[in-house]
């Protein structure tokens, strides 16, 4: 048995929220390998049986907000007697990492995630594998929680759906063939955006240049002829 947990936030308000990116994952999952099965209410969770590959599933959905989400995870490990390394896959959101990507990690720290450090807290450690999925990074003029309560803007909506795609995809890849498999084929490298160009200082035209020095020289020529004229009009006098 195999335990495939989404996390989020339940309740219709937090529908298709950031921080229940874990949740559309496993939705998308649910929609490919437990199609007609009836959802069951146990373990504090609305849970499927599904088999992905060769391996027989339980996905969940923990019906207690984010920060309970560890007693779910919890009861079901020590119901069927889990090896949370080797049976566990949490799927979770990530505001470290851009809309469109995710991280398929072997075990690792919560991050900050509320979720995870109860899962972490109630197992006793943070050794199973999770699936982190890219929600954003939060804006200045906004906190955590409000962002990521926050909807997904219309133009981010075909990230969304990639990442969840692929969120599924990985999770299919962990169960068959292994965790590291999973990472390899996933775990996209991301690229930083260039910094612009500074502008370049605009160079001195040559015509203005060249201007310049017709002025420079008529000026001069200028000076040149009232000083004859004045040592002229000198000489006259004298004489």
């Amino acid at each position: 048995m195999k335990l495939i947990v989404g996390l989020g936030n339940p309740g219709a308000q937090y529908e298709r929220t950031r921080h229940n990116a874990g949740f559309m994952a496993l939705d998308l999952l649910a929609n490919r390998h437990a199609v007609g099965q009836i959802p069951k209410s146990r373990f504090n969770a609305v849970t499927l049986d599904a088999i992905i590959g060769t391996q027989k599933a339980l996905l969940m959905k923990p019906t207690k907000f984010m920060n309970l989400s560890g007693q779910s995870v919890a009861e079901a490990v020590r119901f069927y007697k889990l090896d949370p390394a080797q049976d566990l896959i949490v799927l979770v959101d990530d505001i470290a990492l851009p809309v469109g990507f995710i991280r398929v990690r072997k075990s690792g720290s919560a991050g900050g995630h509320n979720g995870l450090s109860d899962i972490d807290r109630l197992l006793g450690g943070a050794d199973y594998p999770r699936i982190r999925i890219g929600v954003g990074n939060v804006p200045k003029f906004m906190t955590q929680s409000d962002w990521v309560l926050s909807r997904f803007m219309k133009e981010e909506h075909d990230d969304v759906d990639r990442s969840l795609k692929a969120a599924a995809d990985a999770t299919e890849c962990m169960l068959n063939d292994g965790v590291t498999k999973a990472m390899n084929a996933f775990n996209t490298k991301l690229v930083k955006p260039k910094p612009e160009p500074k502008p370049e200082s605009k160079e001195e035209s040559p015509k203005q240049s060249d201007s310049q020095t017709d002025t420079e020289k008529k000026s001069t020529e200028n000076t040149s002829a009232s000083t004859e004229a004045k040592a002229n009009m000198e000489n006259k006098n004298v004489n």
